[in-house]
């Protein structure tokens, strides 16, 4: 999954991805990042490129880490992650405005109604 020969560094593009996959809410259900195992295995990084791109989500606020117990979501998790993605904030605010349309158009009509036109 990461590509060695990129612009980005091994753990940059883990910890990019661990981003957007926390972003979804992927882990909200446990609140448990997997083990660095499970991310040695699944991304095909050394632990250490694992311990990295941990550290990164550590240092932006998303992730806390407890000795002998695992690495859990900071509870303003989600919304960060959402927020240090531009594509998901872009889709997001998107979402925002089609609903505020609705409503200003909504709340048109029943101006309309109200002045009798």
């Amino acid at each position: 999954m990461v590509e060695w020969t990129g612009e980005k560094f091994a753990y940059q593009q883990v910890a990019d991805d661990l981003r957007q996959r926390i972003a979804k809410g992927e882990f909200t259900e446990t609140g448990q990042l997997p083990s660095y195992g499970k991310l040695q295995e699944s991304y095909e990084v050394t632990v250490t490129v694992a311990r990295a791109a941990i550290n990164q989500l550590k240092t932006d606020g998303l992730v806390v880490s407890h000795q002998g117990k695992g690495v859990f979501l900071t509870p303003a998790a989600g919304r960060a992650a959402q927020l240090a993605d531009p594509v998901g904030t872009v889709v997001e605010l998107r979402e925002e405005v089609e609903q505020l349309r609705s409503e200003v158009g909504e709340l048109r009509r029943r101006v309309a109604t109200l002045e009798g036109n």
